[in-house]
């Protein structure tokens, strides 16, 4: 699964150069600063997953998984309300109607329009948490959509609420707060300026002609389940910031494997690969904490930030068998 072309290395200098410089100042920030985000229109990276023809980069997912890794080891926050663009571009491209199709996807892909994405819900056991009724001409969304990312920065949000029959309706709404749709920011221990939120729907209508895709529950689970390795590239970058910046420690080969691990592995294999990820981010940086003694806990160390972050990807895009890997990981069985 390796990159086709210099896709990534551009990601590198962009995260290295404009990223990492000035990721102390969007981490204090009360939400991330428009410019870092045009910044990645301006290098295409809003069409990293779109089409060609549709002014996208085209990118197979050694680039893809390549790139969101560059990002996250310079900001991860920046990185972050990036990363929720794409499933509203892929699933354009691949599934839309044409005619959403030709209005939102060149938009999406050139950075004009940005996308967040609200399907956590989809995740959690129980009843659904966001419920969608057939409505005349479309449907009507009831329930909370929690862990919406880039309010404030967005300007559309794909949507995923579940039918009475067993469906997944996905829509394209608009991130603008109405009597409809109330928000409820979230105040975060890292990633806090990554306008992170719970909507709130009660009878919002959507329209068919928003709606991009109407699928069976278990074909998300199962796109889902094999969709799990661009997500670990968040702590695969952040493992890779805090080893560069101790300057090389036994670590790095380990970083090398699970990078492996994670491309190799099957959607059976995906859960213990992320978890492996996630819990390397977490050493490595609090190895960079150690190694740089007291200074690390002042907020001017990227020491500090980057083990907040560590922890956050701990729990971001958990399922319960990433969950059950983690805590055997961080607690093995007694012998």
């Amino acid at each position: 699964m390796e990159p086709t072309d210099g896709i990534v290395e551009s990601a590198r200098r962009l995260a290295d150069d404009v990223l990492f410089p000035g990721a102390l100042e969007v981490d204090a920030s009360e939400l991330v600063p428009l410019e870092r985000l045009d910044a990645l229109a301006g290098a295409g990276l809003y069409g990293l997953a779109g089409p060609r023809e549709a002014g996208g980069l085209g990118a197979d997912l050694g680039t893809f998984s390549g790139v969101m890794e560059a990002l996250a080891g310079g900001c991860l926050t920046t990185a972050f309300v990036w990363a929720q663009h794409h499933g509203a571009v892929r699933t354009l491209a691949a599934a839309a109607p044409s005619a959403l199709r030709s209005e939102w996807l060149g938009p999406l892909c050139n950075g004009e329009r940005r996308a967040g994405a609200a399907f956590a819900g989809l995740r959690r056991p129980g009843p659904p948490v966001l419920t969608a009724r057939p409505a005349d001409g479309g449907y009507e969304l009831e329930g909370s959509a929690p862990w919406v990312t880039g309010w404030g920065r967005i300007d559309v949000v794909h949507v995923a609420a579940r039918t009475d029959d067993g469906r997944v309706v996905w829509s394209l709404l608009d991130a603008t707060a109405s009597p409809t749709l109330a928000v409820e920011p979230l105040r975060l221990a890292a990633l806090d300026a990554s306008g992170t939120v719970t909507l709130r729907f009660s009878g919002q209508r959507v329209p068919e002609a928003r709606v991009t895709l109407v699928e069976e529950v278990q074909a998300w689970r199962t796109r889902d389940a094999a969709g799990l390795r661009p997500n670990a590239s968040h702590a695969l970058g952040v493992a890779g910031r805090a080893l560069a910046l101790i300057g090389g420690s036994s670590l790095d080969a380990e970083l090398a494997a699970c990078r492996s691990s994670l491309d190799a592995a099957a959607p059976a294999g995906l859960p213990a690969a992320r978890a492996w990820a996630s819990e390397l981010a977490v050493r490595a940086a609090s190895l960079l904490v150690v190694a740089g003694g007291g200074r690390s806990v002042l907020r001017s160390s990227h020491a500090q930030r980057l083990a907040r972050e560590a922890m956050f990807l701990l729990v971001f895009g958990q399922t319960a068998e990433i969950r059950t890997e983690q805590l055997t990981r961080l607690a093995p069985p007694a012998a």
